[in-house]
C-alpha cells in the first residue's frame, strides 16, 4: 500500500506515539502542544544538528545534516538529523562522489536511552525513508546521546520492522478517524508537556465526550 502525501505522518511523532498514544493524538491531531524543560532541551539538541549546509567529509565517511525523507509504503515523512555515507564496496552509488558507500542515519537525543522503545522506532522510520529513496538495504543506525556523549549502534532486523510496520499502521488508523484515545493514567503523565491539556485524572474517571454530552442532556 502506497500512502497519499496529504496523509503522511511526522516521523517525530512515533516518539510521541510509543510514549503515549493519547499525546501523539492531542498533538498531531488535535494540534495541542505545550513545552517543558524536558522538550525545550530536545528541540535546542535538534537545532544545532539540523543545518542542512553542513557536509562533512572525513576520509571515507560523508556525513549529511538536516536531510528530509520520506517513505510512500509507511506514509511518514521527516528529517533527518545526520546521515553518514561510509566508503564500502557492498554500498551504493552516490552522485557526485567516487566509488560506492553504506548508509546510517545517526539520531541525536538529550538524553539516555528510553524503555518504551520509542528512540530506536524513530530511528527505524528514519531507515525504511532512507531504504525506499535510495534503493538499498540498512540493516543498523545510531542514536547519539548529547547530555552523555555516548553513541549507540541499533540494529534493524525482522522483529522490528515488523512492529516499526504495526505501530505506523496504529496511527494511520487513529488519523483517519480523526479519533483521540483516553489516557490510561500512569507515572509517565508526571513528565508529560501535556498533562494539563490532558487532564489525565478527569479522563480516568469520565470521558470528555461522555462529561459534554451529560452536561448538555
Amino acid at each position: 500500500m502506497a500512502y497519499d502525501e496529504q496523509d503522511f505522518l511526522m516521523i517525530s511523532g512515533i516518539q510521541h506515539y510509543r510514549f503515549c498514544p493519547r499525546q501523539w493524538a492531542l498533538t498531531h491531531i488535535e494540534q495541542q502542544w505545550q513545552d517543558n524543560y524536558l522538550t525545550t532541551e530536545g528541540e535546542q539538541v535538534h537545532q544545532r544538528v539540523h543545518d542542512e549546509t553542513i557536509k562533512e567529509k572525513r576520509g571515507d565517511l560523508l556525513t549529511v545534516r538536516g536531510l528530509p525523507i520520506h517513505s510512500r509504503e509507511y506514509g511518514i515523512y521527516g528529517v533527518c538529523d545526520a546521515v553518514e555515507f561510509r566508503r564500502n564496496q557492498q554500498g551504493i552509488s552516490l552522485a557526485e562522489h567516487q566509488g560506492l558507500f553504506q548508509v546510517h542515519p545517526v539520531e541525536y537525543k538529550h538524553g539516555h536511552l528510553k524503555t518504551d522503545q520509542s528512540d530506536q522506532m524513530q530511528l527505524f522510520a528514519e531507515i525504511v525513508c532512507l531504504e525506499e529513496m535510495l534503493v538499498c538495504r540498512i540493516d543498523y543506525g545510531f542514536l547519539y546521546f548529547n547530555e552523555t556523549h555516548t553513541r549507540e549502534k541499533i540494529d534493524f532486523g525482522p522483529p522490528e520492522r515488523q512492529e516499526l510496520q504495526a505501530t505506523c499502521q496504529a496511527m494511520h488508523q487513529l488519523w483517519q478517524r480523526r479519533h483521540t484515545p483516553v489516557v490510561r493514567p500512569s507515572k509517565k503523565c508526571e513528565r508529560c508537556s501535556l498533562k494539563d491539556i490532558c487532564l489525565p485524572e478527569i479522563s480516568k474517571k469520565e470521558a470528555v465526550s461522555t462529561y459534554l454530552k451529560r452536561r448538555l442532556a
